[in-house]
């Protein structure tokens, strides 16, 4: 049996035998003189072909034969049955011939080998496997030809690669000769994701309702459901005229269903201890669930598995008479305007009754869908379509309850917000005023609250009843201010307020800016901004937003960054700190340097701490300054509010000119009060604690970074704008928390 050699790694086969020497000799010739490299290279000139020619190669071997002849092996004992063959080359006639007809002819038949085997002195067979093996050897030889040009072309392209993303890294903005970033990744490509998503989770949401609506499932598929979808994410109104059909409720169920809620929450805005446990002397209760039970038997909307209850009461008397407080609760557009920093959106699915005549609504029942938030990222939005009823109960009470209507289609979905009976008794007081006793009672989800957030959700101070009042509270206070034709002697620290009007337009500026910076902070979508993936740091939320032809806003593309932190003071306190302007340089990267003058100061409450501002001062690179700022504080949180504004804008708006057009972009902070977790301890003084320790505060800017709304924005505009975050939050750490040398 032949021996075969390998030779480098290829794949490679010589068939030595002894009688066969000079058909394979050259080619073992040129195998020896190679180098090890070229013998991994290169292909040898003979190459048999064992898994084609098998036959062929015993033909050969039994016409050949084996040598007997001992040789001696310096390599060991013999692996194969015969002694190894000497080798025998073909002559360099016998190659040049082979070679000179190959290049007529590469493949010859049987006739040609047995007429070149005749004039050249070799077998057939040698003929035809050096044949075979010349193809061979062809083959292999262009296809390293063909794999260097390949090669060589890739490194080519490699290059080409590396020298294009160079110079993309290296590009400049012409503008602002920052460095430019593929401006599609954020504005383009991510936000057509995020705006998928976003599209998604509306159909999930719309459909969810359309089922409940006519009480039969419907396809969560983007075709089926599209047509069900507002244009407008907040335009809820139509829904009903898109599904095509009246909404399918049993409008006798649900008017005994609010009837019942209604007697509930007479029943629990009546009782007091053991019912409710006061957490302070401010007029807030927290609900004795145990109590609840006793007195409730039959409650509304058994308490779900894996949900939490959350029950809480104010009293409180505001500047509103009650027949214009109960028109800001059953007039959509007001109970949005009122509550701007509770409710982002809302709407009227269905008026299934109305009152007896426009502008009564005595026996009014609206099913509403709406949207609860909190000022701060780390607060998630909160859902929920409830039915809302309106009644008389007496001559200057009314009240007003809002439940959740999912037990009358038990197959229907349940929402992460139920609400039980909640609303308020209004009470007809002296003076135009009223009194307003608030319950909120509802069974929520909450698994998606940070946990800088829990303390405040957890112990009924994000959406509870004493948040619902103070807000309530300090809207009519604002609302009354506006509505002043004279200004105090306190308005003013400089006889500037020369028109009455200059009044009334810094507040409505003012009340405009303070919307504006609501929905740069809030966690909802309804305000049109999109979040960015990466910010460069996972503890501030970065969101963009392309604005253009909007009147009061600068067109082009705006970033909004926020970001929360826990401080272990009471909100008050950081409230105070923040309003203070001898200290505004510790942390201002406006005002840097020198002191800060207000020129116009107007009081819109009645604590000392709630009034609008206009102040002037130095900044180390732009000089002079003027911002717009406006200071609200009440028991369940606060918030500052300030945009940089013209000097010459300033000047038209005192003396009467238009605030609509004046362009605003507001920063500012939020304060709860808030404290860290603790099981152990019982609710009630975990409250305690929160409100006056503990305090989480949001700090949020609104920057534009380019005005042009197709332009792009680079990583460094991104940086900084995380670079002034972080400058700004451990500024205000620094101030509050590092001991005071006595």
């Amino acid at each position: 049996m032949p021996r075969k050699i390998m030779i480098g790694q290829l794949p490679l086969i010589i068939e030595e035998d002894e009688k066969m020497g000079q058909f394979d000799s050259s080619s073992r010739h040129l195998v020896e003189k190679a180098s090890p490299k070229d013998s991994e290279v290169l292909p040898v000139d003979v190459i048999s072909n064992a898994h084609d020619d098998d036959t062929l190669n015993e033909e050969l071997n039994q016409k050949l034969g084996c040598e007997n002849q001992d040789v001696n092996h310096t390599d060991g004992p013999s692996h194969f049955g015969c002694k190894r063959k000497h080798s025998h080359r073909h002559t360099q006639h016998q190659i040049h011939e082979m070679e000179e007809f190959f290049k007529l002819c590469s493949h010859p038949d049987d006739k040609q080998r047995k007429q070149l085997s005749h004039d050249l002195g070799l077998e057939p067979l040698q003929v035809k496997f050096w044949f075979q093996n010349k193809r061979t050897q062809m083959k292999t030889h262009l296809e390293h030809v063909e794999n260097a040009c390949l090669i060589t072309e890739n490194e080519k392209l490699r290059s080409e690669n590396i020298k294009l993303r160079e110079s993309l890294t290296k590009a400049s903005c012409v503008t602002c000769g920052n460095p430019q970033v593929a401006a599609h990744v954020f504005l383009d490509e991510h936000q057509l994701k995020v705006e998928n998503s976003t599209l998604k989770e509306e159909i999930a949401r719309m459909t969810s309702l359309a089922a409940k609506y006519v009480c039969e499932p419907y396809s969560n598929d983007t075709s089926a459901s599209s047509s069900l979808i507002p244009s407008n994410s907040s335009d809820f109104e139509t829904i009903a005229l898109r599904l095509g059909q009246p909404i399918d409720i049993d409008k006798s169920a649900a008017m005994q269903l609010v009837i019942s809620a209604m007697e509930e929450l007479i029943r629990m805005t009546k009782l007091e201890f053991p019912l409710w446990i006061s957490t302070m002397d401010t007029g807030s209760y927290l609900l004795n669930e145990d109590a609840y039970n006793n007195l409730f038997p039959k409650a509304i909307g058994l308490k779900l598995p894996g949900f939490n209850i959350e029950a809480s009461k104010g009293i409180h008397v505001v500047m509103m008479n009650h027949i214009n407080l109960v028109e800001v609760f059953m007039d959509m557009d007001k109970w949005l305007a009122v509550f701007a920093s509770i409710i982002s959106r809302a709407t009227i699915l269905e008026v299934i009754s109305a009152g007896p005549n426009p502008g009564n609504f005595d026996g009014t029942l609206q099913m509403m869908t709406a949207e609860y938030q909190v000022l701060a990222p780390t607060i998630p939005i909160r859902e929920s379509t409830f039915l809302r009823y309106c009644k008389q109960l007496g001559e200057g009470t009314w009240g007003i309850v809002d439940v959740s209507f999912d037990n009358l289609f038990s197959s229907c979905t349940l929402s992460k917000c139920q609400r039980r009976p909640s609303g308020c008794i209004i009470q007809e007081m002296p003076n135009g005023c009223s009194k307003i006793i608030w319950v909120e009672h509802a069974q929520v989800q909450d698994e998606d609250v940070h946990y800088l957030g829990k303390p405040f959700v957890e112990f009924g101070l994000a959406f509870g009843a004493q948040r619902y009042v103070s807000v309530l509270v300090r809207q009519c206070e604002r609302l009354t201010s506006a509505m002043m034709e004279n200004s105090s002697l306190d308005d003013i620290n400089d006889t500037v307020l020369t028109y009455p009007e200059g009044r009334k337009n810094i507040l409505k500026l003012s009340e405009r800016m303070v919307l504006s910076f609501y929905g740069g902070v809030s966690s909802s979508t309804a305000y049109g901004w999109w979040i960015l993936p990466e910010s460069g740091n996972d503890q501030i939320r970065v969101m963009t937003k392309k604005s253009e032809n909007d009147p009061g806003k600068p067109s082009g593309v705006v970033i909004s960054a926020t970001t929360s932190f826990w401080l272990p003071i009471s909100h008050k306190l950081v409230f105070e700190f923040l309003c203070d302007e001898s200290s505004r340089n510790k942390w201002d990267i406006l005002f840097d340097c020198g002191d800060i003058q207000e020129i116009v100061h107007i009081m819109n409450g009645s604590e000392v701490g709630n009034y609008v501002s206009v102040m002037r001062g130095e900044n180390s690179r732009q000089g002079p300054m003027q911002i717009l700022q406006e200071c609200g504080s009440h028991l369940t949180g606060s918030y500052i509010v300030y945009a940089p504004i013209d000097n010459v804008l300033t000047n038209s708006l005192l003396a009467s000119g238009n605030p609509d057009h004046v362009e605003l972009l507001p920063s500012g902070f939020t304060i709860y009060p808030s404290a860290p977790t603790d099981a152990s301890i019982h609710s009630r003084a975990i409250t305690e604690v929160a409100r006056e320790v503990g305090s989480l505060v949001t700090v949020a800017f609104q920057i534009l970074v380019n005005p042009v709304t197709a332009a792009n924005f680079s990583t460094t505009t991104v940086s900084i704008i995380n670079d002034l975050m972080e400058y700004t939050s451990q500024k205000i750490r620094a101030a509050l928390t590092t001991p005071r040398n006595p």
